[in-house]
């Protein structure tokens, strides 16, 4: 019997720094919005809330007073029934529809609640402006005289139009205090304009909510962007830092792990051996220097230690310790004083005229290469020209970018010379020289204190 074949669940893969980093992004954005569209949303509803219920208060005073009017109209016989027709002589009830309502001496005696059925129609407008069906009226009748209190409610004409009943209930002259209402005064009004301005109003705060929402949307993405802003660059300083580290170690590691072969196995000299093994130490111990130089300056954590500096002495000192193994090297130098970092100076100029010594010459011949350190008004230069074969154009525009040069890689030196410049307010400049080959200009200000910002 054979079994059904289970599919492996597939895994997904893990994020990256900076993927968790932009993640962390949207999150705050929709975070932010969220949290405006909640505050928002709360306001909205309380304003609409009270634009409906500030209408609908300002237009029951408007009734309470035109009914209370019409209720000093009212007057009863010696019987005790209503005489409705003073109100009727002075006061026309069809616009706004006056309604006349009264409970019966039974039922206003005997009974605890008075049914919309038990009323009696003692007034109606023959022919009214607003057309309200009679079960309606009722309602709002029995309702003030249950409640013993004027009352209000929403209703609708025959035609289907809203309107506002408001109903006022009335006593019998000489009424005991707990006596009970002897009628009610129902009157009507329209309200299709003022839910009209409601609609209108609802509508616009709506839309303005939504704007809002989508501005602090916006406004979140971007401080939220700002504040993930330093997160990101340290993490693309970090895989640079990694990509570098991992791109010039991985050679000379290659290489000592074969002389360390080619001396178990006995096939070389021992003493050789030792010789390039140190050459290959000290060189890897260039890099991680390098490295890290770049690295700090990158960052902005390298603190410049300024001091007032002989550049033409640093460059004749760079110059003497340079390993020139069958080249030749020329300095004309003049008399400069710079303010700034000795070791890193060093370090860039040193880059540069090490990239002079090994790209500045033809295959097999040697290189001849010239340092020249002059004032040049507010600046002082060092400039390394050679004889080799130049810049090509297409690298011209990433020349100083890590692992470029003219025709192959050079790993850090230009680009830690490149940055060693701006740290210090220069800058470090190449082009095309008196002799064909490649003339790098480094300018550093002179006089002024150089800002310590990388």
């Amino acid at each position: 019997m054979t079994g059904a074949v289970r599919r492996r669940p597939r895994r997904s893969r893990p994020l990256t720094p900076t993927a968790r980093v932009r993640r962390l992004r949207r999150r705050i954005t929709l975070l932010f919005a969220l949290t405006s569209a909640v505050g928002l949303v709360a306001m909205a509803a309380w304003a609409v809330r009270g634009d409906d219920v500030r209408w609908r208060d300002q237009l029951d005073r408007t009734m309470s007073a035109d009914t209370n009017w019409a209720l000093g109209l009212l007057e009863t016989d010696e019987d005790g029934r209503l005489d409705a027709g003073v109100l009727l002589d002075t006061a026309g009830t069809a616009c706004p529809p006056l309604h006349l309502l009264s409970v019966p001496p039974d039922a206003a005696r005997d009974a605890r609640w008075i049914a919309p059925a038990d009323l009696v129609v003692e007034h109606a407008p023959r022919r009214p402006c607003l057309t309200v069906d009679g079960p309606a009226v009722r309602r709002a009748a029995t309702a003030a005289v249950n409640a013993d209190e004027e009352r209000s409610l929403d209703g609708r004409t025959t035609t289907g139009e809203p309107v506002r009943l408001f109903a006022l209930p009335f006593y019998p002259p000489e009424a005991e205090e707990d006596s009970r209402p002897q009628g009610a005064l129902v009157t009507v009004a329209d309200t299709a304009a003022q839910q009209a301005d409601h609609r209108r109003l609802a509508w616009r705060v709506t839309g303005g909510c939504a704007l809002l929402v989508c501005l602090s949307a916006l406004v979140g993405h971007l401080l939220s962007g700002r504040a993930v802003r330093p997160a990101l660059e340290a993490l693309d300083r970090q895989e640079s830092f990694l990509a570098d580290a991992a791109h010039d170690l991985r050679t000379p590691a290659a290489s000592l792990r074969t002389l360390a072969e080619t001396a178990l196995r006995g096939d070389t000299d021992s003493t050789d051996v030792h010789r390039r093994t140190l050459r290959l130490a000290e060189g890897m111990g260039s890099l991680v220097d390098g490295l890290l130089t770049r690295a700090r300056l990158m960052s902005g954590t390298a603190v410049l230690a300024v001091e007032p500096l002989r550049l033409d002495q640093l460059v004749e000192a760079v110059v003497e310790d340079a390993p020139t193994d069958g080249h030749r090297v020329t300095v004309e130098a003049r008399e400069a004083v710079v303010v700034a970092d000795p070791d890193l100076v060093r370090r860039a100029v040193a880059n540069l005229v090490g990239n002079a010594l090994v790209h500045g010459h033809a295959p097999g011949a040697p290189a001849e290469v010239e340092v020249t350190v002059a004032a040049d008004g507010a600046a002082t230069t060092v400039t390394v020209e050679d004889a080799g074969p130049g810049l090509p154009p297409e690298v011209a525009g990433a020349l100083f970018d890590r692992f470029r040069s003219g025709s192959r890689s050079t790993g850090l030196g230009l680009s830690i010379a490149s940055w060693v410049a701006h740290a210090h307010g220069g800058s470090l400049t190449a082009g095309p020289g008196r002799r064909g080959g490649a003339r790098f200009v480094l300018r550093l200000p002179s006089g002024d204190r150089p800002s310590a910002e990388g």
